[in-house]
């Protein structure tokens, strides 16, 4: 039955960068959200995107914000250490204001867990973005898991490739090289899809190493990590991520292999984007910086989508119009929720620890356990 009255949005946008900017733009053109604001710490960038958006206030404070009566729903997009201040600021609106917070709730296990712990208690409906679950071949592979088109699972495999140009943005925009590692930054999103298809399970140990030859002496970080992970069924799952590939790699972002294998069946996902290049003479750019090395590109291999035909196609357009239809007309989307967020940060977390250690650990950790 059609719901006869959409409920009314006024959306504030804590953080307006690049996703910022392209989530609002959605929003902006939603019939339900009638009022905007923006809180960004750079002054002129916040004008750039309130004047694009035509955002009703705009502001350096993200409390000033949240304080805003008119605010019914929050996007958290500021740098990821930065996520906790401003979710927990939304939970104190008395208007219980819905959150969609950018991956992860913190990128400090102890400090998600304090999150989670308030948005537990305030009631609120709190989802993450993990904007790759929108991608329809994940949709689809989903649901010939859980409908039991394999069988009962018996391995997963993945393999993550991503151009170095995520992993030096990364160490470049938070200050400690530790908590961003490409577990936690990209491997993340290959952890979700595989626990999203593995629900019911759950995993009891895992057991990885990594590596730190190109990384490591130029930054201090990490360059790739990989493991094996066992569920409590016996399942297992093997993954590696490695981010340090050459900034000359045509992979703009991410380049995701899966292998799923059951007691009947198999199914394997080629999520490379290598059936679509680009070459050109002139040097390409990409989601982070252009470098003149960069002359060939895997089209959509940028895990938001596409600029196509003046928008933005793809993931995260998907993701975000589904999370502004579920605001106003109650719909069931397939979004990430707050436990979820921490579960993924939780096991790659695990994955890092694993690998410092260099010996198998027991799940789930503890923020102890993990350290920074």
């Amino acid at each position: 039955m059609r719901n006869p009255s959409p409920k009314r949005i006024g959306l504030a946008i804590v953080g307006a960068g690049r996703v910022g900017l392209m989530r609002g733009a959605i929003a902006a053109r939603f019939p339900q959200v009638d009022w905007i604001g923006i809180a960004e710490i750079d002054p002129a960038r916040g004008r750039l995107v309130g004047e694009r958006l035509g955002a009703d206030f705009v502001t350096d404070d993200y409390r000033q914000l949240l304080r805003r009566p008119e605010v019914t729903a929050a996007l958290i997009s500021t740098v990821g250490h930065l996520h906790a201040g401003p979710t927990l600021a939304a939970l104190e609106n008395p208007n219980k204001v819905a959150l969609l917070i950018e991956k992860p709730i913190a990128n400090d296990l102890g400090e998600s867990e304090r999150v989670l712990k308030a948005i537990r208690e305030s009631g609120v409906d709190a989802l993450i973005g993990y904007t790759q679950r929108f991608r329809r071949r994940w949709m689809v592979a989903k649901d010939k898991v859980a409908s039991g088109g394999l069988g009962d699972i018996s391995t997963v495999t993945t393999r993550a490739f991503l151009n170095r140009m995520v992993a030096e943005n990364a160490y470049r925009r938070e200050p400690d090289p530790l908590p961003n590692s490409p577990m936690v930054i990209s491997g993340t999103h290959a952890l979700d899809i595989v626990m999203w298809m593995m629900e019911g399970r759950r995993p009891v140990e895992v057991d990885a190493r990594s590596v730190a030859k190109t990384l490591g002496p130029a930054c201090g970080g990490i360059d790739a990590t990989a493991g094996t992970m066992v569920f409590d069924d016996g399942t297992l799952y093997q993954s590696m991520v490695n981010w340090a590939l050459p900034v000359s790699w045509p992979g703009a972002v991410y380049g995701l292999e899966v292998g799923i294998v059951g007691t009947s069946g198999v199914m394997t996902i080629d999520d490379t984007h290598r059936d679509f290049v680009m070459a050109t003479d002139a040097p390409q750019g990409g989601a982070y910086l252009s470098d003149a090395s960069r002359r060939v590109d895997f089209i959509g291999s940028t895990p938001a989508g596409d600029m196509a035909l003046g928008a933005l196609r793809g993931p995260l357009h998907d993701e975000t119009q589904a999370w502004l239809e579920r605001l106003s007309l109650g719909v069931r989307t397939i979004h990430a929720t707050a436990e979820d967020g921490h579960d993924r940060l939780m096991l790659a977390k695990a994955y890092d620890l694993s690998a410092r250690l260099r010996q198998p650990v027991a799940l789930p950790i503890s923020p102890a356990d993990a350290g920074r």
